[in-house]
């Protein structure tokens, strides 16, 4: 069912409140006659929707079997022939299913709220116990043991935990989170296997998203010409020209509302696993396929002709949803624009058709994009061989105001941490070894000497354990190399050839340094953006001259290509890079698809994770209900050093400065403690009675966030940087 504005024949609304708040707003602008009548007529409609919904809800419980069925055949068919018909042994559903769109999803949503249960246990003991086999992923077994434990202990007439784990899982099962009620969709049936999607329907995750009031309440409906320091500049993403452009192109009075998708992989079945068939072109192929019928099954509710209107803050706008950008790993990207996934490939840029053999060109003057356009024209001219294109049809290609090779935008984590800056450390051992075998044991060494300081990654093994680091792990690496390759060498005593200067690999990390912290800026204007790229190039030409000989590739990396010739691009189009890379996303994939899949036993393992992550949601809403605020201490003082009267204190501090057993830090803090101790006094601490009160001097404070602060340079024996 659907409402039509008298007022406004060309907004059409798809659901009453919706309807109600843009009706209220047309009835200010009509006279008191005209109200009235418009009043009465919008009471009918309320009254005959009523009528229907009631309907409705008793043919649901009479037939809720039969429309599950229903449901579940409209939602799935077979693809034409002609786009698999080099399978023979699968069928692929359909990822446009008739008849499925806003309307289906908003009733979806109804329903969910609708039937959903109270997330209640019979009691907190109960609550706590499964909270306790959620968070450690305790056995069956184990958690009947416990269950044994507590009830022969306790004492008490009649236990209030589960009968066994069972039975405690069981009532997790029928609990229901409106907002996060997760469905599937078969989407391929292969070797008489079905696989299958499992979604939260996209709309539904928007709504929930913007009824979180931060996010509500500073939401941004239109594009902003932001200027910094009289210039052109980039921040948010409302702030670039694809925004801007897109925007343009809209009816008037709507809405831009961007769409960002981040997408990583995990294997968690057999599929793939057979050697041969993962050799397989038709494989390939039809793992290709499944992607892209998997994203037009999600997507497609979306993009409905007249759009969709969502509340933002209690009020209702009218939005265009558009994909803006996808935030991914190489790979993935590769998989998104459905070019070769093979660095090897003639043409391995998603972004550009640059040949292989000049990936690591740092002079490049004439490069052409991919688009849309141009893809497709390969595509149905049987070429896209020629271009490192799949054939595969892309979905992408359908989609209004994308061009999915632009969108898919370089990843700072997996292009730089991850990837170039991994690469750099692994050249600078071979680099070194070469030169002379005990620098890299130097390298280590220095290393393992850097002290100790608040969350700072101790290095105690060197680099040994560089293909283990993680993302945090080389940001903090990035900080300390320049000074650790520093003054490492000196001649060329060996004789090596490709003799690399030591000043010239300690200026490949300080350009590094440099190229890095601006890519991390939170404005750039089209000044920052050429210093950008003119620090960018400078290390990349270093890069290239040093490490070039240590590479089995000649530094063909599409990653540094993509990173050195289209990032600037990407700002100019969506923003500062900050708002589109991964390392958000990437612990909650970790969290929600790699931690789960560990815990289950590798049968029907997305049943489990889905499980799985049910009670870990049950667990956090419970929680929540039940937090109480602890009031904290903002301050921890311990290892107590001096103490004195207030009264007292210029002669005894007189005396310390001059004190030789204590250290030079120490004698500087006692310099300026009066005259900071007196300002403090006179505008924070109220005094009464000068005479009552005394200093005392601490070792250590802890503070609220978990920061210590030493006054001494000395920890378990080892030098501890400390916090002035």
């Amino acid at each position: 069912m659907s409402w039509k504005c008298d007022f406004c024949p060309q907004r059409i609304f798809t659901t009453k409140t919706s309807y109600t708040n843009h009706i209220k707003q047309c009835l200010k602008s009509v006279d008191s006659s005209e109200e009235l009548s418009l009043e009465n007529n919008f009471e009918s409609i309320h009254e005959n929707s009523n009528e229907d919904e009631g309907e409705g809800e008793n043919e649901d419980e009479d037939n809720d079997s039969y429309n599950a069925e229903v449901e579940e055949e409209s939602l799935t068919s077979d693809i034409s022939h002609s786009s698999v018909s080099f399978f023979e042994n699968m069928e692929l559903s359909n990822s446009e299913p008739e008849n499925y769109s806003f309307n289906n999803y908003a009733s979806d949503y109804n329903n969910i709220c609708e039937e959903a249960e109270p997330i209640e246990f019979p009691n907190n003991a109960y609550a706590d116990l499964m909270a306790l086999v959620t968070n450690y992923n305790l056995s069956n077994e184990a958690t009947n043991a416990v269950i044994r434990f507590f009830n022969e202990h306790s004492n008490l007439p009649l236990s209030p935990l589960p009968k066994n784990a069972k039975k405690g899982r069981e009532l997790m099962e029928k609990m229901k989170i409106p907002t996060l009620t997760s469905k599937k969709h078969k989407i391929l049936t292969h070797n008489n296997i079905d696989y299958y999607l499992f979604y939260h329907p996209v709309l539904n995750c928007i709504k929930n998203i913007l009824s979180i009031s931060d996010i509500s309440q500073n939401f941004t409906l239109r594009f902003e010409n932001f200027k910094y320091k009289g210039e052109k500049a980039y921040s948010e993403q409302y702030t670039g020209n694809w925004w801007k452009n897109t925007e343009a192109s809209l009816p008037h009075g709507s809405n831009l509302l961007s769409i960002i998708l981040y997408s990583d992989a995990t294997t968690t079945d057999t599929l793939a696993k057979d050697k041969s068939e993962k050799k397989s072109k038709d494989f390939k192929k039809l793992v290709r396929l499944t992607f892209h019928n998997s994203m037009k099954f999600l997507l497609d509710p979306l993009f409905a002709e007249k759009g969709i209107d969502l509340e933002v803050d209690n009020k209702t706008f009218w939005f265009f949803p558009r994909i803006s950008t996808i935030i991914c790993d190489w790979p993935e990207a590769a998989t998104f624009s459905l070019v070769y996934k093979s660095t090897n490939s003639n043409f391995p840029c998603h972004f550009c058709l640059i040949s292989k053999t000049l990936l690591a060109d740092t002079d490049l003057s004439d490069v052409t994009f991919r688009n849309n356009e141009n893809m497709q024209e390969y595509f149905y001219n049987n070429a896209g061989q020629d271009v490192s294109l799949e054939n595969i049809p892309n979905y992408f290609w359908s989609l209004p105001s994308i061009n999915v090779y632009s969108a898919t935008v370089p990843d700072r984590m997996h292009h730089l941490d991850l990837g170039l800056f991994h690469y750099q450390i692994e050249f600078t051992q071979a680099l070194l070894q070469k030169q002379d075998s005990s620098l890299v044991n130097k390298i280590d060494n220095r290393l393992s000497k850097i002290p100790r300081f608040q969350k700072f990654q101790m290095f105690t093994n060197g680099l040994q354990s560089i293909s283990r680091m993680t993302a945090k792990e080389y940001r903090i690496l990035m900080k300390v190399m320049v000074f650790v390759v520093d003054n490492l060498y000196k001649e060329n005593e060996n004789n090596v050839e490709n003799f690399v200067e030591n000043k010239k690999l300690s200026e490949v990390y300080a350009k590094w340094n440099k190229m890095y912290m601006m890519s991390r800026s939170e404005i750039f204007t089209e000044s920052d953006l050429e210093n950008f790229r003119k620090d960018t190039f400078e290390w990349a030409k270093l890069f290239v001259e040093i490490f070039k000989p240590y590479s089995r590739s000649k530094l063909k990396f599409p990653k540094f290509h993509l990173w050195i010739y289209h990032i600037f691009e990407s700002i100019r189009q969506f923003g500062i890079i900050n708002g589109y890379t991964t390392e958000t996303y990437e612990s909650l994939h970790k969290d929600f698809v790699k931690i789960p899949y560990r815990m289950s036993n590798k049968k029907n393992v997305e049943d489990q994770i889905m499980k799985t992550l049910k009670r870990q949601d049950i667990i956090n809403v419970i929680n929540k209900k039940q937090k109480k605020k602890k009031p904290t201490k903002l301050l921890n003082f311990s290892s107590k050093l001096f103490e004195t009267k207030l009264t007292e204190a210029n002669i005894y501090f007189c005396e310390k400065m001059n004190d030789p057993n204590i250290n030079d830090n120490m004698i500087k803090g006692f310099n300026q403690f009066l005259e900071c101790f007196d300002d403090f006094l006179d505008n924070i601490l109220e005094v009464k009675n000068i005479k009552e009160c005394d200093i005392i001097i601490y070792g250590t404070a802890t503070l609220e966030n978990g920061s210590i602060i030493r006054a001494k340079n000395k920890f378990h024996d080892e030098p501890w940087i400390m916090l002035w």
